[in-house]
């Protein structure tokens, strides 16, 4: 599994990015960035997700022990691992080891911008990241790199696949979710900085992070890049990298995959960028078939949702419906109009559908939150098993006292 860019350069697998040689065992990294005026100027929030990065940090996932907060980590990191598409295996050949070249650092908000961006590197760059990646390792480098490092155009296609389909595997099931999570970041730093200024926003933005005067002071317990020479120890808190931003300023940018230490890199000519872990839990991996058995029906959903609404979603996310109107909805699942109507501004508040008038008619889309959170489509004949007896009226078994229909229809 490849080590994406932001892996220490030089350093052992899994030791504190800064630490020098003699560091003693246990003793923690610290990161110290140094900010000027003019860097705190320009002290930037990613208005968008990075989907190169994202990625990135999903496969920091797969090769470090750091991954969304909860009591059983493993299965989510095997369910991802599962998810790893046979086309992204050149993308371990880019980082055979602790190291990855560091031109796969790119912060563009959209997929094709990024690589294209990777595909622009500077060809000096590229050749100089690869001999790095490679120095000292048995094995030569495979045929398709040392094209790479040749400037060749069939290998630039070899990492453009690879990169899109392990995004595509990966990240493009849950991307929507990973963009709202963003979009909520995003609001909690802004409300964070209205109120408290800058330097106590960027002092909470990571456990363990504080700001002294013009210093803002980082964990880095785990496996983090940091530009530039300075090293040492200092007060008593273990190794110490100083970093100076050269006026150049710092971008945040919240990670979903990745739960561990803060990944600092710098792309040619830009600001530092401070990758980390997002307050907000990750979103799921890839969901994978064999992690529930395909008939089983969907029963914790409907103790959640409730059955009409779980109905009313996998009515909409079947292939031959994918919308539908109140009218139909109601017709479909043997319900009234009103009770369509109730349960449809329900699953709208919570974004698991959209809601437009056509003419006359209402019509109801599913969102890609509600695919998500249904998993892989079921057969028509699993569905309709699980779905209430369509009727035009609820079978009814006598009167009760205050004279209305009993119903067999269960309440909505």
């Amino acid at each position: 599994m490849p080590v994406p860019a932001g892996s220490p350069a030089g350093s052992p697998a899994g030791s504190p990015a800064g630490s020098s040689a003699g560091s003693s065992a246990g003793s923690s990294a610290v990161v110290r960035i140094r900010l000027t005026a003019a860097d705190l100027a320009r002290v930037r929030f990613a208005p968008r997700p990075a989907p190169l990065q994202e990625l990135n940090a999903a496969f920091m996932l797969l090769t470090r022990h750091a991954g969304p907060p909860g009591p059983s980590p493993g299965p989510w990191r095997q369910r991802l691992l599962r998810a790893v598409p046979a086309a992204a295996e050149p993308l371990r050949d880019l980082a055979p080891g602790p190291r990855a070249p560091r031109f796969l650092d790119v912060v563009d908000d959209s997929l094709s911008g990024a690589l294209e961006t990777v595909r622009a590197t500077p060809p000096d760059l590229v050749r100089s990241e690869l001999e790095r990646v490679y120095e000292g390792r048995r094995r030569p480098a495979p045929a398709w790199v040392q094209g790479l490092h040749r400037g060749d155009a069939e290998a630039w296609r070899v990492v453009r696949r690879a990169q899109r389909a392990a995004f595509d595997a990966m990240l493009g099931p849950v991307w929507p979710l990973v963009q709202d999570l963003h979009h909520a970041e995003f609001t909690r730093y802004a409300l964070a900085v209205a109120e408290h200024g800058v330097g106590a926003a960027l002092a909470a933005l990571v456990p363990g992070g504080v700001v002294h005067g013009a210093v803002w002071e980082l964990p880095a317990a785990g496996a983090v890049a940091v530009p530039g020479p300075g090293e040492g120890r200092g007060r008593g808190r273990g190794p110490v990298r100083d970093v100076e931003l050269d006026g150049q300023g710092v971008l945040l940018l919240p990670t979903f995959h990745w739960r561990g230490a803060p990944l600092l890199c710098r792309p040619p000519g830009g600001p530092l960028v401070v990758t980390y872990a997002a307050s907000a839990p990750g979103p799921p991996a890839p969901f994978d078939e064999r992690d529930a058995a395909e008939d089983a029906p969907p029963a914790a959903l409907a103790g959640i949702l409730g059955r009409t609404r779980l109905d009313i979603l996998l009515h909409l996310t079947e292939p031959e419906h994918t919308e539908g109107t109140t009218t139909g909805l109601a017709r479909a699942l043997g319900v009234s109009n009103a009770t369509i109507s109730a349960h449809t501004a329900a699953l709208r508040a919570a974004g698991l559908i959209t809601t437009a008038r056509t003419g006359r008619s209402v019509l109801h889309r599913a969102t890609p939150r509600a695919a998500l959170l249904l998993g892989p489509p079921r057969r028509p004949a699993h569905r309709a098993a699980h779905r209430a007896v369509p009727q035009a009226a609820p079978v009814t078994t006598g009167r009760s006292a205050d004279g209305r229909p009993h119903s067999l229809q269960e309440p909505s």
